[in-house]
């Protein structure tokens, strides 16, 4: 069986979440595939094409392995007589780089052992997954993964579908610079700790940007849409998670004509968004990135699932003589 999912990008809304606000993010036409075959006995294996490394559901001293037999354990709840399998997963997003790379491959992973799953019980599944390798993760990566589109999204409140009027082009560059979630997430909370009123107005911000950004969103107005992402950003690095990279990705797509920019994810590193106008921006976008060293790509809003018959829009194959991740 195969499964897919689609990579994310959270547009407004990093940290905050954590803590109970609100964030818009979206799926995009890259992400993850698993194949899974049977095996005749256990334990279950995972083979992840392109990074040369392969693990047994037993090996405790390894992350990708516990991340494994976690995703199973949940789904042998239901299903105790779950047969063995061997699992093979592709992904064309950067580990580390802000874009749900690991919540696509969780959902990818469940969605090939259980081709039946709704959509929640394949987010519950990744997020099993995810809370190995990012302790107290948001759900927002591993929600997008399970279903694409755009979505406003709450800790413990039920996801909302967010109308896209038109095409939504984003330019996505990479820093260079693998980001952890954890390690970020966790310095937020110790800034959090030291100066909670501080961090409590940051986060009464980002909230505000989002609700108002989800209405651009739905009006169709890029313009505003975009400058609510620089002003995200400049709260973002207010919370010391931006980095010289970061600014200088987003000033070079500004310069470019983006309509706006900010980093995207947990920061510190990763990758950072544009919001561009057309595919043609985009281009220019890229080309400065790359005259500066950086790296990056175009992409769109991917389509959502609406059924469970309906697939996610199948991951970008690599293009010709592109690096694998």
């Amino acid at each position: 069986m195969t499964g897919l999912a689609c990579g994310k990008v959270i547009l407004l809304g990093e940290h905050a979440v954590v803590y109970g606000g609100p964030a818009i993010a979206v799926g995009i036409d890259r992400g993850a595939r698993a194949e899974a075959t049977p095996l005749e006995g256990g334990p279950c294996r995972l083979l992840i094409r392109g990074w040369n490394l392969s693990v047994r559901e037993n090996e405790e001293h390894h992350d990708l392995a516990r991340a494994l037999r976690a995703l199973l354990d949940a789904a042998r709840d239901d299903h105790p007589a779950l047969p063995a399998c061997s699992v093979e997963v592709e992904a064309d997003l950067p580990p580390g780089g802000g874009l749900g790379c690991s919540a696509a491959m969780g959902v990818a992973i469940a969605r090939a052992i259980e081709p039946e799953l709704s959509d929640d019980a394949l987010q519950e599944r990744a997020m099993a997954w995810e809370r190995v390798f990012h302790g107290n993760p948001s759900g927002v990566d591993a929600a997008v993964a399970a279903r694409g589109g755009c979505v406003f999204f709450r800790k413990g409140e039920p996801l909302e579908r967010v109308r896209v009027r038109g095409p939504l082009y984003l330019c996505v560059g990479s820093t260079g610079i693998a980001s952890s979630t954890k390690a970020m997430v966790d310095a937020v909370g110790r800034l959090r700790a030291r100066r909670p009123e501080i961090v409590a107005k940051s986060f009464d911000g980002v909230g505000s940007l989002v609700r108002n950004a989800r209405l651009a969103i739905e009006a169709g107005d890029r313009t505003t849409l975009g400058r609510l992402m620089d002003l995200n950003q400049m709260l973002l690095a207010g919370l010391f998670v931006s980095s010289p990279e970061i600014e200088r990705l987003c000033g070079l797509a500004r310069d470019a004509g983006a309509l706006g920019a900010k980093l995207t994810g947990a920061g510190g590193g990763g990758s950072v968004v544009a919001l561009v106008a057309s595919a043609a921006v985009g281009d220019a976008v890229l080309a400065a990135w790359k005259a500066d060293g950086f790296d990056g790509f175009v992409t769109c809003v991917a389509q959502e699932a609406r059924s469970e018959k309906a697939k996610l829009a199948e991951p970008r194959p690599p293009e010709s003589g592109e690096a694998a991740p």
